[in-house]
């Protein structure tokens, strides 16, 4: 038997919490006032939340170490800017930068009047803009090439009546203009000559010189003022976006979040009260179920006052743990007053707070013992962001913990004792235990209470925990509901594991913003009109390479040929410094495969090219770095842009010629795709071992202690599966919430295994529908209550609230099911055995004696 039972812990922890039990309920005083001294003395940390708000896109929510920032850092090494010489394609980073797009009503040609007209006067009523008291205007702030600013082409083209404009590039006057990203919606002839278009989006860059921050700010405000003026127009609708957009957004996800927060913890202790009532007037619990909400609000304020003090980072993501708190402690609560609810009455409030210690509490730790190792090791993420969120949440845990069976457990204790004199909940005034004659039917209504079952000696159980004992329990332990609920089992299984192949990654922008943003508007047009254009991505050649020796050159040119080969790449829209190189010598009739005339032609060929000189990093007589210029078509969402992720690593590990790598600024939040699958699942996979060594350290037998595990894993596929279903892309806030989430697992399998296990009844069935009768109504109050709580998140117009709630609904109502359904069928199938043999070996025992 030595070998089956692994309550080596569980046993004298048992032993200690009763007598902590004991304790609380002793002292009660003391276990309650401290934990409000020290919430007090941390809730002081909130003065340093300004300092401590750091909510940078990208430093935050990008993986610290993806490989963009080191080629990002790469390209500022080798390829400065030229501030004189201002190119879009050539950015490293995003810039300054404000946008508009401008579509037609009516699907009217946007490049005839009088829709053009209306774009035309709001670009002078633009470039009119004046800041800093009149001081600064677009001409001051503005990006410069060849001592102009850089304005937007097309309305120089469209407004000099030429008869016609080829797309998506177009000879105008000595230059070739791309206007692949300036128009959208196009129709064109054989000859790509543009018939009609829908839409305009227009650039206003602006100087990225530290020196023009400020100004370049102030420019940007008032570019939004004007054109939250201008939305909407007669024959044009607008949207708007600037550079510092996204984090305005992202910002304001606080504001979003607070009220959200309050009305939660609101709609939590509403139902919580409700699910406490009792008619008896002493056994009411009222008090017990608010003040089980409110230890939950101490834990957060305790935890998240130390890490202020102390300068942990506060990110938005740290807004989502309230709601994770307040599930875990009402789950803790519900399963504590159920233990109490099941001690005898008449014994001393000490001796019945050790019996609820001994039963609950360890239930209780074990679930914490899961829980906080999980986010802890979710420190070592790859996302700041992550990071600030798991260490914010693995201390409130553990105030949650300590206040649950601190200050929670006092109140508890106290509240036995008004119950211990017959007093009223309400008014702590005695009441008789008997309805009397001599009072009125009201009065006999509400004040009169302590009734108890003499039978057990217990409270008596209410219609629910009955419920469960005379019909579910019995119901559900019935051979052919359990072939049912195997059969729904599988069908669940293989529902999930079909979704869980169709399940998209990746992230929109627009996600990141409110619905009724100005962000959104802007990036559902984006989308719809200029999808057929995506980024122009720099093809870097690192290191040191004899560009005039012509095998390595031509070497060269067979890898950058291979970019083009991608369905996403239009292979004649290419910029390449070394192709106009040669050229330019073919009509110089230069020898470039000589080093000396290679080198010495570079000088007068970037006098007539200057944003060449720009691609070629040329320090004495070598050519340390050089890049060139691909531009992508198609990248309609997210997913095509994994894929084009995915198919120029393998481009660039196929290249012996030289060292590559590719870049675009917006590679930078791309990076997250690589990261994120594989984050998740080692999140899973941490969740899952610690699950496993805990319940067989605590949960005294192998068997359920691995049925625990298992289910973890059943959840996640479903979880995991149905957030396809529900059309949830796995991203870095997915990622995040299902992280958080998937702990609330744990909690429903572990306290039903552990109850299992811990029941005295002889047969696995019995066992099940004990466990059922003092578990099944807590389970179902702490999923209702949580998901009560959250789903006022649902309301939110923020996609980062939303997600929350689908996947915490998802992981409740799946992680329910397995604990009132399959978990109590599963346990009866696996210990029959064990349970036949030792209930066969103690029938020989007594048979013998």
């Amino acid at each position: 038997m030595g070998c089956r039972r692994t309550d080596c812990l569980s046993r004298p922890l048992s032993n200690l919490f009763e007598k902590l039990g004991s304790a609380v309920g002793s002292y009660p005083i003391y276990f309650f006032v401290i934990p409000i001294l020290i919430t007090a003395s941390l809730s002081g940390g909130f003065i340093f939340l300004k300092d401590r708000e750091d909510n940078d896109l990208e430093r935050q929510f990008t993986p610290r170490k993806g490989p963009s920032k080191a080629t990002r850092t790469f390209i500022r090494d080798n390829f400065p800017y030229n501030t004189s010489m201002f190119s879009e394609n050539r950015l490293y980073d995003k810039g300054n930068f404000a946008s508009l797009i401008a579509v037609s009503k009516n699907s009217n040609n946007i490049l005839e009047s009088p829709a053009f007209e209306e774009i035309v006067r709001l670009n002078k009523r633009i470039l009119n803009i004046s800041v800093d008291k009149k001081r600064l205007g677009f001409s001051e702030v503005c990006a410069k090439a060849n001592g102009k600013c850089v304005l937007n082409a097309i309305l120089e083209i469209v407004g000099s009546n030429e008869t016609s404009i080829t797309y998506p590039e177009h000879r105008h006057g000595s230059n070739l203009v791309f206007l692949g990203t300036a128009l959208g919606g196009v129709l064109t002839d054989t000859n790509s000559t543009i018939q009609r278009a829908q839409a305009v989006k227009l650039y206003y860059y602006l100087n990225s010189q530290e020196s023009a921050t400020e100004a370049s700010k102030l420019w940007l405000r008032g570019f939004k003022a004007v054109l939250s003026d201008e939305m909407d127009r007669k024959h044009i609708d607008v949207s708007y976006y600037t550079s510092k957009s996204k984090q305005e957004e992202i910002n304001s996800h606080t504001e979003d979040g607070f009220p959200l927060f309050l009305i939660t913890y609101a709609c939590a202790i509403s139902f919580s009260v409700i699910s406490c009532l009792r008619l008896d007037q002493v056994r009411n619990k009222m008090w017990v179920a608010v003040f089980g909400v409110l230890s939950s609000g101490l834990a957060v304020v305790s935890s998240f006052g130390l890490l202020l003090y102390i300068g942990v980072p506060f990110v938005i993501t740290v807004a989502n743990s309230p709601f994770l708190i307040l599930g875990i402690g009402l789950n803790n609560m519900f399963v504590m007053v159920s233990d109490w609810q099941h001690s005898h009455v008449n014994d001393p409030v000490p001796k019945r707070m050790g019996h609820t210690y001994k039963e609950a509490v360890m239930s209780i730790t074990i679930t914490a013992l899961t829980d906080v190792p999980k986010f802890f090791i979710g420190v070592m993420s790859d996302f700041p962001s992550v990071q600030s969120f798991c260490l914010y949440t693995a201390t409130s845990i553990i105030f949650c913990y300590i206040y649950t069976i601190t200050f929670f457990g006092a109140f508890l204790a106290l509240n036995g004792r008004r119950e211990a004199s017959n007093r009223h909940w309400l008014t702590c005034m005695k009441v008789p235990s008997e309805k009397l004659d001599t009072q009125t039917e009201l009065s006999n209504i509400c004040c009169v209470g302590g009734s108890y079952d003499k039978l057990t000696g217990a409270e008596k159980k209410q219609l629910a925990s009955n419920f469960f004992k005379d019909y579910y329990g019995p119901c559900l332990m019935k051979p052919w509901v359990k072939g049912v609920v195997v059969i729904v089992y599988l069908a669940y299984l293989s529902t999930s594991v079909f979704g869980c192949f169709h399940i998209q990654q990746g992230i929109e922008l627009y996600d990141l913003a409110a619905d009724n943003s100005h962000v959104t508007r802007f990036n559902i047009m984006d989308r719809q009109y200029f999808y057929d254009y995506g980024p122009s991505v720099m093809v870097i050649v690192k290191g040191e390479m004899a560009y005039w020796d012509e095998n390595k050159r031509s070497q060269l040119q067979a890898c950058l040929e291979d970019f083009k080969e991608p369905h996403f790449i239009d292979r004649d829209i290419y910029t390449s410094w070394l192709d106009s190189y040669l050229s330019y010598g073919q009509e110089k009739h230069l020898n470039l495969d000589d080093k000396d005339v290679f080198l010495s032609n570079l000088a007068p060929f970037f006098e007539l090219y200057p944003f060449f000189k720009q691609d070629v990093n040329l320090t004495g007589d070598a050519i340390h770095a050089s890049r060139f210029f691909i531009q992508t078509v198609n990248i309609t969402k997210a997913s095509k842009e994994i894929e084009m992720l995915k198919d120029f690593k393998s481009i660039v590990g196929r290249c012996q010629a030289a060292s590559l790598l590719v870049y675009n600024h917006a590679f930078i939040y791309f990076d997250q795709y690589d990261v994120v699958v594989k984050s998740t699942i080692k999140n899973v996979a941490v969740i899952t071992a610690v699950m496993l060594v805990v319940s067989l350290l605590l949960i005294p037998n192998p068997i359920c202690s691995l049925l625990v595990t298992c289910s973890i894993g059943s959840v996640t596929v479903g979880v995991n599966g149905f957030m396809a279903l529900w059309d949830i892309s796995l991203d870095s806030i997915s990622m995040i919430v299902f992280t958080i989430c998937i702990g609330f697992t744990v909690d429903f399998s572990a306290h039903v295994s552990y109850a299992f296990v811990s029941s005295e009844k002889p047969h696995p069935n019995d066992k099940a529908m004990d466990a059922l009768s003092s578990l099944g109504y807590p389970i179902i109050q702490g999923a209702l209550s949580t998901v009560l709580g959250v789903s006022v998140l649902s309301t939110s117009e923020f996609h980062t609230f939303r997600t929350f709630f689908k996947i915490f609904f998802l992981v409740m109502f799946i992680g329910m099911v397995h604990g009132l359904i399959f978990m109590p069928v599963f346990l009866t199938a696996g210990t029959w055995g064990s349970d036949k043999d030792k209930s066969h070996k103690e029938d020989l025992k007594s048979s013998k004696f």
